[in-house]
């Protein structure tokens, strides 16, 4: 089974989706508490000053307590472990699509699985959220992702069996 997705179509550059290492990414959410919480939607100002201040607190610490790693950190490290080995995961499809450079007349995504089509416009696209593990484990035999929308409307039933992304 193939799990890279490509991204392709009415945009500036061709994105190839690569969900095995999402795991590593910062920007992931945790699918057990992105539905039941609601969250306001952070600007993309918003997502740069927090980007600063992780980085601050990192060095930070860094300087305070220099390289020797006291227990907290250990224990620290051991509990983001246990919760990505045991964890559901997503990504939001928006900072991809904004890399992507949908053209000015691109008006909506065709979302290509094993079973057909949905098609979806380009505006909700942006709010996308797309799972790519449950319970610690990728999602192999209906994936490589889930896509859900960013209102959970098909939260029971997600789009299943991904294979394209299509922009017109």
């Amino acid at each position: 089974m193939n799990d890279i997705i490509v991204l392709t179509g009415k945009v500036k550059f061709t994105i190839t989706l690569d969900p095995g290492v999402w795991i590593f990414d910062d920007r992931k959410v945790d699918m057990d508490a992105y539905f039941s919480e609601p969250a306001p939607q952070p600007t993309e100002a918003e997502q740069e000053d927090e980007e600063i201040k992780k980085l601050s607190a990192f060095w930070d610490r860094e300087i305070q307590e220099g390289a020797v790693f006291p227990p907290t950190l250990k224990t620290e490290r051991r509990f983001l472990k246990e919760k990505i080995i045991t964890g559901s995961f997503g990504m939001p499809f928006a900072p991809f699509l904004r890399n992507a450079e949908p053209h000015e007349d691109a008006s909506e995504l065709v979302i290509e699985t094993e079973h057909g089509e949905t098609v979806i416009p380009l505006e909700k696209a942006y709010d996308l959220i797309f799972a790519f593990s449950q319970n610690g484990k990728p999602l192999r035999d209906d994936g490589p992702v889930h896509i859900y929308f960013g209102d959970g409307s098909n939260r029971e039933a997600p789009i299943t069996h991904v294979r394209r992304l299509v922009v017109r």
